[in-house]
């Protein structure tokens, strides 16, 4: 069996060396990728650009901030979302934000978690830790069907009964 990975889509250096270290300190035992725009996001998960030869399969979580260059992570949620062989990847928002507009948004689009960034150190840790577990360790995700196969599978007709 593959082991399970985790894609987090951080442009900020250094709240992405807490997240990976909140993560490797809680021993969650995945790979951890990460990404430092919205568009690098989007190449990492339809295998395009230096990702196009990376192992086909999708991540148990995408930790996704909003404020980045390229794309914001809004429009990478909705790009995910819309998609039939993505949609099913769970998205959890990392954020500073807590205006109830940027809420309504991500959820409005299809946002399985927001969590607000927490400017104290040790919150932030226990934050990225319960969702390491949690995201990683405890659900079970969905199994990933390949584009191509899912189009074969979905074409293939059923054989017909014959009549009695």
């Amino acid at each position: 069996m593959t082991a399970k990975h985790i894609l987090l889509v951080e442009d900020d250096l250094r709240d992405s060396d807490l997240t990976l270290a909140a993560l490797e300190d809680y021993s969650v035992g995945n790979e951890i990728f990460v990404v430092r725009d919205g568009q690098e996001a989007l190449d990492y998960l339809y295998f395009r650009g230096k990702y196009k030869s990376r192992e086909r399969r999708h991540p148990v979580v995408v930790l996704l901030d909003n404020k980045m260059p390229k794309l914001s992570g809004l429009d990478v949620l909705k790009a995910v979302k819309s998609d039939e062989h993505l949609k099913t990847i769970p998205v959890v928002v990392l954020s500073s934000s807590s205006d109830t507009p940027d809420l309504i948004e991500f959820y409005r689009h299809g946002v399985n978690a927001y969590v607000v960034k927490p400017t104290v150190f040790s919150e932030f840790m226990t934050k990225v830790k319960q969702l390491g577990e949690f995201w990683a360790v405890i659900n079970e995700p969905p199994p990933f069907v390949a584009p191509l196969e899912a189009a074969i599978s979905n074409a293939t007709p059923h054989p017909k009964r014959s009549p009695r």
